[in-house]
């Protein structure tokens, strides 16, 4: 079998620390002599990262605030970023990363969280809400007039890698859709070994109420909870901040059975506030989605929506129930059916061992050494 020399990775930013992160991470500890490059890279931000070489360019002289302003500035960045030294090159990304050059006779994997939603398939709630406030008209503007030259680039960029991996089915199809590529699908990597051991000391005695939780943005849908406890009198904690948090807020309007708190400390405290819950609403239409998991690895199961990565997660009958469409009334009837249905805690936890770190990382080393062996 074909050994790697020299290995390297890549993705498109290390700003934050989020569900994308937690995979960069794992390859990184896979392969931790290689070097990650990418735009731009804040150590405070992201301290998973401090043991590893992270080589940045240009666009990290620009401030973290600009990032979505400038995809094109990362298409031309990645797209010219040489890597033909390197025998093996994997991308993490869910952007313009994917576009790195490598040599003929190496191997480019790349790990696409989905296809660059901004271009393809948010494209219209983008439209509609950009995400920059006060600038959203000057944003509209700008990528209706720039989305045609951008989607021509991403769609050269998505022939560059050899192997495209993908983290549910459901992508593995927008992938076939937008980039007329086959992919493989490696569910990412969630802690439930450490979230289930915390779960494990937390008071379960008493569960009642549903919970969302994460970051507070329209597509996300915590409306849709929001409306169906004011239905149903059922207790709701939204944790989480955003854009859309005031809105939130107001559609709550006071009421005595909804409760926000704006962040939490460390997983610890969400692991706390998740086994006191009966139930996680996952509303929102995601490639995946790494908090109903950690629900799951919590022993609480999960009512979600009957399309995009939920059908990997959710098993109706068996740590969850699905819902069929985004609406209130669709949510509210799934609702009023976990009421009347048992589950069995050990085998909702049970559920989420197919996406812990070790099968992860299992998982990509077995596509890489195929790959490599062919």
């Amino acid at each position: 079998m074909k050994k790697p020399q020299k290995v390297a990775l890549v993705c498109d930013w290390l700003t934050e620390l989020g569900g994308g992160e937690r995979v960069i991470r794992a390859i990184h500890e896979m392969y931790p002599e290689a070097p990650i490059y990418t735009s731009q890279y804040r150590p405070e931000r992201a301290p998973w990262f401090d043991d590893a070489t992270v080589k940045t360019g240009w666009l990290n002289h620009l401030p973290v605030g600009l990032r979505r302003f400038v995809p094109f500035l990362r298409q031309w960045y990645f797209s010219r970023l040489d890597l033909t030294e390197y025998d093996l090159v994997i991308s993490i990304t869910g952007a313009e990363a994917k576009a790195v050059k490598t040599r003929d006779d190496a191997l480019h994997v790349s790990y696409i969280h989905a296809p660059t939603q901004y271009y393809w398939t948010l494209y219209d709630d983008y439209i509609k809400n950009p995400g920059f406030g006060v600038l959203n008209p000057l944003a509209r503007v700008g990528l209706k007039l720039l989305v045609k030259p951008l989607r021509k680039a991403d769609l050269i960029a998505a022939k560059r890698p050899d192997v495209i991996v993908v983290p549910s089915s459901y992508i593995k199809d927008e992938v076939k859709e937008c980039y007329e590529r086959d992919s493989r699908v490696v569910y990412p990597c969630v802690d439930v070994d450490g979230v289930s051991t915390l779960a494990s000391r937390a008071n379960k005695s008493k569960r009642e109420g549903y919970i969302v939780y994460g970051r507070q943005v329209s597509w996300k849908r915590f409306d849709l909870a929001i409306e169906a406890v004011k239905q149903t009198g059922d207790k709701l904690l939204v944790i989480g901040d955003g854009p859309e948090r005031g809105s939130l807020e107001a559609l709550a309007d006071g009421a005595d059975n909804i409760t926000f708190l704006p962040r939490y400390n460390g997983i610890g405290e969400i692991v706390e506030r998740i086994c006191s819950s009966k139930a996680f609403l996952f509303t929102s239409l995601e490639p995946f989605g790494i908090a109903p998991v950690e629900a799951l690895a919590c022993g609480t199961p999960v009512i979600g929506l009957h399309h995009a990565g939920a059908l990997d997660i959710v098993q109706d009958g068996k740590n969850g129930l699905f819902f069929d469409e985004q609406s209130v009334e669709s949510l509210v009837g799934a609702m009023k059916r976990f009421d009347k249905t048992k589950f069995d805690e050990a085998k909702v936890i049970r559920s989420a061992q197919r996406f812990s770190e070790d099968k992860f990382k299992d998982s990509m080393r077995a596509v890489i050494e195929q790959e490599l062996g062919g």
